[in-house]
């Protein structure tokens, strides 16, 4: 039961690059997890994945040919039902016994959680590694994220199978020996290929540690995804620097990176050039269709301009590159002629002059045209911008303006560049810079992480726009559900939450939610309620991501804070309160206050009678109130909310007293009603800054 590696490896046509690496580590990950569900290999097990433009592997260590015995606990009959009333086995049990090849002595009492029950020991044999291979590659492949499955012939004209590709080998080597297996049509060997044109032909691997060593050596292929990108990587950083360049921002160049890495067996890397001419179009349009249409890597100097020159990542490492550089070279300068002529020609027509083309440019089809929804969105802007005492002709402006590069020849081949487009021909109009600025800001922050807008204009229309699209779509319902956000609703709440707390925002969330939705007509109404708990909820985890426990988070935002800039200091008030020696007293008591006004209906907070009360307890706790209440206005109106809950912790004493000796629910109603006058005020104290009954343990 020696163990050796064992290797698996599917060979076919070449994978689709953006989902290889997804399909190598579902495939290696499938096939683990089937050999120790066996009892194959180790827990945990040293493994190594495989995937290239034409493979899937695994290698995975000190895997058994057959899995040792297992001893299983079979359960019989209870106990009631296995003896009669003297004791004795019962028929069920002496024929469950019989069933199990065992005597009634042979079986062992136990109980199952439940009852106590009968049992035998069975001993069941270990499988062999030939035996479940085929079930091993089949469970594999059904696991493996394709995105489309293609139908294609076997050899003998008659078969048909289904797969991500056409595959053509397939190995299953245990140490030096082939283990008899078969998938999609083929039977396992130890042959496969390597690169498609410098490999030296077909290819032998003796033992499943060779595997590397062969196909590297001999087949011209790295068959480590992270080996041959890492590889790529310095082979682009060395020939950059060789050139006085830099390939640009890492987070750009990684999804490239990531793609050409998926692209190539054996990787080498030349560099390209262009006409300097092709530098009068904006450099992101040049950037966007050198690296997404032709994935090669552009370059840059040291303050970030484009550089007439490029990295080629080819699969072909040759002593003369000149042919592959000319091809190269030869492909790309179409591909910026276009840039250029589109950026030409749209700069013909004033951004201005396209506003009237929205009207024929749908939005969606329950909430009509992008004209639209430009008028929306000014309602919008101009309302946010009055309220931050902002320049509303400019915001008003930009709102006008934001969606017409969505008509541009540019934006058309581009969708990617839509807002980029709109500032720079904004600025060849002539438009001032705030306007032209926000064109682009509009539509920060894209992803997590992304930067806000920076200016003031362009804060207010990516406001705008975003507040628009969700009372528009939470209006006619189309609201996420589930992993399922077709709309983005979710990044675009958190872009409102981000730019309201981080950029200290002093506007009301349910106002700017009432200003979105007047902007539609009634039927969107019945949305608003919606869109604001799923603004809250989004608020909630944005702040447990930060670091906040989710006790103090609900402590905020339970209570739904209107000015979200406070959150944060808020709650460091809740966190700086929680470590008072007070704290868990007052917390605890505030839960039941909570409970005593909720069971009572919910008294409203006023001030208590004097002459009503009686018990020397619930004169203390008053007295105290009315010291601290003046406290707390003095800190809440300066924003000090940790001086806040810190002057509600010096209640702590007169508050334990009050439950310890004042029954609240007096047989009097006057008594009564006024000592939940004091509890109501009490809690309205205590809540100004955050619900502090969510911080009970």
């Amino acid at each position: 039961m020696s163990a050796r590696p064992l290797l698996i490896e599917l060979f076919t046509e070449e994978l689709p690059p953006k989902a290889l690496k997804r399909l190598g580590e579902a495939f290696a990950g499938a096939i683990l997890e089937g050999l120790q569900t066996r009892g194959l290999a180790p827990v945990p097990a040293a493994s190594r994945t495989f995937c290239s433009p034409r493979r899937l592997a695994v290698r995975v260590e000190d895997v058994v040919h057959r899995a040792p015995d297992k001893v299983v606990d079979l359960k019989g009959p209870s106990i009631k039902v296995g003896l009669d009333a003297q004791g004795e086995p019962t028929q069920a049990l002496v024929k469950w016994a019989q069933k199990q090849g065992a005597t009634v002595e042979q079986l062992t009492r136990g109980s199952d959680g439940k009852q106590e029950c009968f049992f035998f020991a069975s001993t069941v044999p270990g499988q062999h590694l030939s035996e479940c291979a085929d079930a091993l590659i089949a469970y594999a492949l059904s696991r493996l994220p394709i995105p489309k499955v293609m139908e294609y012939q076997l050899a003998d004209g008659r078969t048909s199978v289904s797969f991500v590709r056409p595959a053509h080998r397939l190995i299953v080597l245990h140490g030096d020996a082939v283990v008899p297996a078969g998938a999609l049509g083929l039977l396992s060997g130890r042959r496969t290929f390597g690169h498609r044109f410098q490999s030296v032909g077909e290819l032998v691997i003796p033992d499943a540690n060779a595997y590397v060593h062969v196909l590297e050596r001999e087949g011209r292929v790295i068959p480590d995804f992270d080996t041959r990108r890492a590889r790529i990587a310095a082979m682009l950083d060395d020939r950059a620097q060789a050139l006085n360049a830099s390939l640009g921002d890492p987070e750009q160049v990684a999804p490239l990176l990531d793609e050409v890495t998926a692209l190539v067996e054996w990787p080498a890397v030349y560099a390209g050039e262009f006409e300097p001419a092709f530098l009068a179009v904006p450099q992101e349009c040049l950037i966007l269709t050198m690296r997404t249409n032709q994935k090669y890597f552009p370059l840059f100097d040291g303050q970030g301009r484009l550089l007439p020159r490029f990295l080629i990542v080819s699969n072909m490492q040759v002593d003369d590159p000149t042919l592959i550089i000319d091809g190269n070279q030869r492909v790309v300068r179409p591909r910026l002629a276009d840039a250029r002529f589109f950026f030409e020609q749209d700069k013909k027509t004033p951004l201005a002059d396209r506003v009237a083309q929205l009207s024929a440019v749908v939005y969606h089809a329950k909430l009509g045209t992008q004209a639209q929804r430009v008028e929306r969105v000014r309602h919008l802007a101009r309302a946010i911008a009055q309220s931050l005492n902002l320049n509303v002709e400019h915001a008003d402006r930009a709102a006008l303006l934001a969606k017409t590069d969505l008509v541009t020849g540019m934006v058309g081949e581009f969708p990617e560049l839509q807002g980029v487009m709109g500032t720079y021909y904004a600025r060849h109009d002539g438009e001032p810079d705030a306007v032209a600025q926000a064109l682009t800001e509009q539509y920060q922050p894209r992803f997590a992480g992304d930067e806000l807008p920076a200016s003031d204009t362009g804060t207010v229309l990516a406001l705008a726009d975003k507040l628009e699209t969700l009372a528009g779509l939470f209006g006619i319902g189309q609201h996420p559900t589930g992993d399922k956000d077709p709309f983005a609703l979710r990044r675009h709440a958190l872009g409102v939450i981000r730019m309201l707390v981080e950029k200290r925002l002093p506007l009301a969330l349910p106002a700017l939610l009432d200003t979105a939705f007047a902007a539609f007509d009634a039927a969107a109404a019945p949305g608003r309620a919606g869109l604001e708990t799923f603004v809250y909820e989004r608020l909630s985890g944005w702040l447990r991501e930060r670091g906040f426990s989710s006790q103090e988070v609900a402590a905020v935002t339970d209570q739904r804070p209107a000015e979200l800039a406070r959150v944060l200091e808020q709650l460091q008030a809740v966190r700086t309160f929680s470590a008072l020696p007070e704290a868990q007293s007052l917390a605890a008591a505030n839960k039941r206050i909570t409970n005593i006004l909720r069971k009572a209906g919910d008294v409203a907070a006023a001030e208590p009678v004097p002459a009503l009360l009686v018990e020397g307890a619930e004169r203390e706790l008053a007295a105290r109130l009315a010291e601290l209440g003046p406290r707390v206005d003095a800190c809440m109106a300066a924003h000090d909310y940790t001086g806040a809950l810190t002057q509600m912790a010096q209640s702590r004493e007169a508050v334990d007293r009050f439950f310890d000796e004042v029954m609240v629910m007096a047989d009097d109603p006057a008594v009564r009603a006024n000592r939940l006058a004091l509890l109501a005020r009490l809690r309205e104290l205590m809540n100004r800054v955050a619900d502090i009954s969510r911080l009970s343990a």
